[in-house]
């Protein structure tokens, strides 16, 4: 009897915590929208899925509903595969295209090339083929840079072009321009993978459904990101094209993204898409960053790089002003010789942000 008394087993008894918090919320910065905390509906959603016991490793209540509304989005044969992150995505969706003398088509600047730690190569066994772009966007000639040699032993074969949308530099493909490079892709015996770390933000630019420029077009499969756009943690790779796939769950098993307690990333997901919450937050991250741009123009001797499509501002000033500036917000150079920065809006940056952003860049470029 002592011994069960010891033990409460009411799952909603507050315990006692010495957890404390060891930051200040009122900090804000630019540097990436990955730097924002939880949406408080995915934070309810995670709760609401707590308490009692839930089959592991995926054969739960919560990883089953979000199938039919994977599917809802992005048709009947979509089936979601969750994952802790998304290098685990893209590497393990990459993995299921590809043999192992396989080879991947990507631009220069995509993230699987330049920030993933050589994770596709040295984890998934796979060649990345890289080809230079004026704007972070793939197009069918581009690719033709690479597409070739599938006979050559001496040649790592390419079997996959991977795309980002939005890419890297925050520029964002219409669907016709995803079309043709899906077309002329699988007129090489080639599948298409999307990477799709922001795909929330380029529906959102676009206006248009993300089935519209992904499985409406030929794209195979995909990362589906939810981290930057106001989850917790977790990603998903979407199986568009069963066809083209292979052992997918035996994958991601083996590369170390199979979550016990998967619930928790499925109801995230669920929280996500069930209803507008990934396009709400996704307009409001592009709105901010609009609003930044808009104001940035004003500014003379700041110069805007690419168009601002989605969430990023990518501009160039002087160094020493950029310095300056990190001291009281944060954000990333993206080529500091050159000067270059990488401005990124979140879900929950404020009008007041941007505002007084822009106010300390006008200072700053003043001094």
């Amino acid at each position: 009897m002592a011994d069960s008394q010891a033990v409460n087993p009411d799952p909603t008894h507050a315990a006692k915590t010495d957890a404390r918090r060891h930051h200040d919320p009122r900090v804000r910065g630019f540097a990436s929208d990955n730097y924002a905390g939880v949406h408080p509906e995915v934070l309810a959603a995670v709760a609401l899925a707590n308490g009692g016991h839930q089959v592991a490793y995926g054969e739960d209540d919560y990883t089953e509903n979000l199938q039919r509304i994977i599917r809802s989005h992005f048709g009947g044969l979509a089936e979601a595969f969750p994952v802790f992150n998304g290098t685990g995505a893209n590497v393990v969706a990459l993995q299921a295209v590809t043999d192992r003398w396989g080879a991947v088509i990507a631009a220069e600047t995509a993230h699987i090339n330049v920030d993933e730690g050589g994770a596709p190569e040295r984890m998934g066994g796979l060649k990345l083929l890289t080809v230079p772009t004026p704007d972070g966007k793939l197009t069918p000639e581009l690719i033709d840079r690479q597409a070739y040699g599938w006979e050559d032993e001496h040649r790592a074969m390419p079997q996959v072009v991977s795309i980002t949308q939005n890419t890297e530099l925050g520029t964002v493909y219409t669907p016709s321009e995803i079309r043709a490079i899906c077309e002329h892709a699988h007129a090489h015996g080639m599948k298409v993978h999307l990477d799709g770390a922001r795909i929330s933000n380029a529906a959102a630019s676009l206006d248009v459904p993300m089935r519209t420029f992904t499985n409406a077009v030929g794209v195979d499969i995909m990362s589906f990101g939810g981290t930057k756009n106001g989850m917790m943690f977790g990603e998903a790779i979407v199986v568009l094209n069963p066809d083209a796939v292979r052992a997918m769950k035996h994958l991601r098993k083996l590369s170390m993204q199979l979550a016990s307690k998967m619930r928790f990333v499925s109801v995230q997901l669920e929280a996500m898409l069930a209803r507008d919450l990934w396009l709400r937050n996704a307009r409001h991250a592009n709105a901010m960053a609009q609003r930044l741009a808009d104001g940035v123009r004003q500014v003379d001797g700041v110069e805007i790089l690419y168009p601002v499509q989605a969430n990023a501002v990518f501009a160039r000033l002087p160094n020493d002003v950029s310095e300056r500036l990190q001291k009281h917000y944060r954000f990333y150079f993206w080529n500091e010789a050159a000067g270059d920065v990488r401005w990124m809006c979140s879900y929950d940056t404020t009008e007041d942000d941007v505002d007084g952003f822009v106010q300390a860049l006008k200072e700053e470029m003043a001094r």
